[in-house]
């Protein structure tokens, strides 16, 4: 059985006070391994909120946390805590066509554009709506940036460019240095074009795919297959989007050139705070699809090691149950998007991490672990945790995150997510350093994985966080290196990427999982067993927040 087990160094246990003994956290693969297989199995029908797979999950997960001998976290004492959930399915559409100067243009859906709706409608009809390109749809006071200057968009169809304004921006550019340069900000994520499309009135938003922008390829856009998911809405509180979606890179130019308009050239423009909102003429869209709503009663799943000294101190490991659920055959013939990796790994690693800290001393804080549901759908687990918590923010000391960890061997470095956020950081470098390992930071920062996952639910409540994420940058793997690494990366997201074959195999070598899982294992551990408040550094978007809940310093 492989067997890694981390020791900090002695010389370490100075910056960490007080320690009754060092954290010993050791991860066996063969465990991991197990607990994959078995979430990943055709028994739980791709993990999917809502299905039978939902409740084979959640009884498997608390049977797990029993076995282990940890606590209900939940509300009032229990394992479970209900998320409601509006699940939208779009079916087959009566019309999805753009009605152009040049005539009619149909929109072949997956194809030419992606749709999905989170409105509790059974039908999404748009008639003769126009489009008006809103560049990258950015309203930022502080940054001097307003791409919309009071644009009237109520019926009409925005459409953005995907990242921030300064993303693809060369020196000398207007727009150069007003965001993150090629670390993506919040602004430039898709989720924030879709609310600021609300707040600004319009009955659709559609973003222009580019690959290099998003971080993914086309495939990944579709595959939720016209399905989306949002908490449960008072009608007062429902967005004002009744289609929202993805046009691809080529439909896009289609319409642009239909309206006389050249797409090149309005990116550029884009890249301006002058830039003004600009109508496609002619350009409207017609949709009536009919859509199968349906409130569903999902579960998040809460377990803890309750403190032996300060049990309202918590310290809080994440990572997600679900997955894609049932699907169109791939072309082996396999339904279930199960999510192997994506995370079914990641709670194999955190259960292991409970499994350590359990055989050792109760640790002076609490130690939850949360199993997220709905992350594939928008973090909806996870934030409607942090809005309904059931351990107050500012008793959270950290939120440590594992979602995806690369399977590729063994590695010389460790992957950091957000760098120059919080002191975390400063623990993984040193925690790194114990296991003769590196730290470095993530390779495509315009990427935004910083905001994808479900710490950020946290985060943006002001709690400290870190994540894991292996196809955050490419591993310097002991075999292979760096080449090796973003092989791996590049079969992985390119692949398998919520697709049906993100599967176990006979080829994963979890070595590198296991160094990152004791990793972060030891960070919670020293933190459960210390006086310490990790702090957000300066410059964070997320220091003010902290700052302001009277969280004590470190």
């Amino acid at each position: 059985m492989l067997k890694h087990v981390l020791l900090v160094a002695a010389a370490a246990a100075a910056l960490v006070s007080p320690l009754q003994a060092q954290p010993r956290i050791a991860v066996e693969a063969d465990r991991l391994t197990e607990t994959v297989r078995t979430l990943a199995s055709d028994m739980f029908e791709g993990r999917a909120p809502g299905t039978r797979g939902e409740d084979r999950t959640l009884g498997y997960l608390i049977a797990r946390f029993e076995a282990l001998g940890l606590e209900p976290a939940g509300p009032d004492g229990q394992w479970l805590q209900k998320v409601p959930l509006l699940h939208t399915r779009l079916q087959t559409p009566r019309q999805l066509a753009f009605a152009t100067p040049k005539g009619e243009a149909a929109a072949r859906l997956s194809e030419d554009i992606y749709l999905s709706t989170i409105r509790p409608e059974d039908a999404a009809r748009i008639a003769d709506a126009p489009l008006v390109f809103v560049g990258y749809g950015v309203k930022a006071a502080e940054r001097g940036w307003d791409d919309f200057k009071g644009a009237d968009l109520k019926g009409k169809v925005a459409v953005f460019l995907i990242n921030d304004p300064d993303f693809a921006a060369k020196p000398g550019e207007p727009a150069a240095g007003k965001f993150g340069d090629r670390t993506m900000t919040y602004y430039g994520r898709w989720t924030y074009k879709f609310e600021e499309a609300a707040r600004q009135g319009a009955i659709a938003a559609l973003i222009v795919h580019n690959a290099a922008g998003v971080g993914y390829g086309w495939n990944v856009v579709i595959s939720p297959g016209g399905e989306n998911y949002d908490i449960v809405r008072a009608p007062e509180k429902l967005t004002s989007l009744k289609l929202q979606g993805w046009l691809s890179a080529d439909m896009s130019a289609r319409l642009f050139a239909a309206a006389g308009l050249d797409l090149a050239r309005m990116e550029v423009a884009a890249r301006s705070p002058s830039f003004r909102p600009v109508e496609l003429k002619g350009v409207t869209l017609n949709a009536d699809i009919p859509v199968l709503p349906e409130v569903v009663t999902s579960h998040n799943v809460l377990a803890r090691i309750p403190g032996s000294t300060r049990p309202d101190e918590v310290v809080m490991y994440g990572a997600h149950w679900d997955a894609y659920g049932e699907g169109k055959p791939d072309a082996q013939g396999r339904i279930y998007r199960a999510g192997a990796n994506d995370d079914a790994l990641g709670i194999a690693g955190m259960l292991e991490i409970a499994r350590a800290m359990k055989a050792g001393p109760a640790p002076a804080r609490s130690v939850v672990f949360g199993v997220w549901t709905a992350e594939e759908r928008g973090l909806l687990g996870s934030e409607y945790y942090a809005a309904n918590p059931v351990y107050p923010m500012e008793r959270t000391v950290a939120n440590l995150g594992l979602d995806i960890l690369q399977t590729a061997g063994a590695a010389n470095d460790v992957v950091l997510v957000g760098k120059g956020q919080n002191t975390l950081e400063d623990d993984m470098a040193r925690v790194a350093a114990t296991q003769g390992r590196t730290v470095t930071p993530e390779s495509l920062p315009e990427r935004g994985l910083f905001y994808r996952a479900d710490h950020f639910s946290f985060a943006k409540r002001g709690v400290p966080v870190m994540l894991l994420m292996g196809i955050a940058g490419a591993s310097n793997l002991k075999v292979g290196g760096s080449a090796a690494g973003q092989a791996w990366i590049d079969a992985y997201t390119g692949q398998c990427y919520h697709q049906a074959c993100d599967q176990w195999g006979p080829d994963w070598n979890l070595d590198g999982a296991v160094q990152d899982i004791e990793l972060i294992g030891v960070i919670g551990a020293e933190l459960a067993n210390s006086n310490r408040w990790p702090q957000w550094k300066a410059g964070s978007e997320f220091k003010a927040i902290r700052d302001k809940a009277g969280v004590p310093k470190e």
